[in-house]
């Protein structure tokens, strides 16, 4: 029961990660730069609070693996968070969470996995939902909100990227493997922050500072934290149907919280969306468990 208290408090933080991003004055790159800063820090105290041992041959042993998901990361966080500027926040959460059907259509390649027609299906189904969600108005705006659901199949790309590397990274602590992705992704970031423009954190108002803070404390560190602890006590159906308060979060707060209106055909392609990748991923649960 407190795993699973663990992993909906993570996925509602995880939710509720565009409202910070959004409203923060700062390059995407640089929000990335400090929330892996941030919520490393706060993931070495939990892990000297713990006096949670490091096994550096097992890091060592995963390093390859280690950088390219850290890499990942870097591409997801920017992406992502450059969707929630140019989109509402629940066109980008509904564009990122095509991520699970890019898993699908990759598993072929990576992972060696059969493409069922029930997979194809729910792949298909999953694309019409997206293209009910791309919007359909005056067009200075359409291109707007065309270019942040992009941003967001990007990020979803990433982050597709990022969970197939997972599946390849052994016997590491889910600390660990947090906590050194955090690291690795702050030193990737940190010379493309510099390159690009430096940084602007001491020209913030006290709001963004405020909401930096708390997104680097809330979703860097303990958000991931709360996440990988209570992973490691559900099963993989559980994980599955529990993942979808992340995106239903996202709707809620962007229809309720900030008052950002969706037509018809878009909650019909959200529910098409949504539907085909549950569909998809608790039929890929229920066949690894049959094994």
């Amino acid at each position: 029961m407190k795993e699973k208290l663990y992993f909906i408090l993570s996925m509602i933080i995880f939710g509720a990660v565009g409202v910070f991003a959004k409203f923060i004055d700062m390059a995407s790159s640089e929000i990335a730069l400090f929330m892996s800063l941030i919520g490393g820090l706060l993931l070495l105290i939990i892990s000297i609070c713990t006096k949670h041992t490091f096994s550096w041959n097992r890091i060592k042993s995963n390093i390859i693996a280690l950088f390219l998901a850290s890499f990942a990361l870097c591409g997801n966080w920017i992406f992502l968070f450059q969707s929630y500027k140019e989109t509402t926040i629940a066109n980008a959460a509904l564009s990122y969470y095509f991520a699970p059907v890019v898993v699908i259509m990759l598993s072929p390649l990576v992972l060696k996995e059969k493409l069922s027609f029930q997979k194809v299906s729910c792949v298909a189904a999953a694309l019409f939902g997206l293209y009910l969600i791309l919007p359909n108005g005056e067009l200075e705006a359409d291109e707007h909100h065309l270019l942040g659901i992009f941003y967001g199949l990007i990020a979803a790309v990433f982050y597709a990227v990022l969970t197939l590397v997972n599946k390849f990274i052994r016997n590491l602590h889910g600390l660990e493997n947090t906590l050194i992705q955090l690291v690795l992704s702050l030193v990737l970031l940190l010379p493309y922050v510099i390159y690009t423009g430096g940084f602007t954190l001491f020209q913030l108002d006290g709001d963004s500072v405020l909401l930096m803070l708390l997104l680097g404390i809330l979703h860097g560190g303990i958000g991931f934290y709360l996440f990988f602890t209570g992973m490691s006590g559900l099963k993989g159906q559980s994980i599955a149907i529990l993942s979808y308060i992340d995106p239903l979060t996202s709707l809620f707060i962007s229809a309720i919280v900030l008052d950002e209106k969706m037509s018809v055909l878009q909650l019909i392609g959200a529910a098409l969306l949504l539907g085909s990748t549950f569909v998809g991923e608790v039929s890929i649960k229920r066949k690894d468990r049959s094994r």
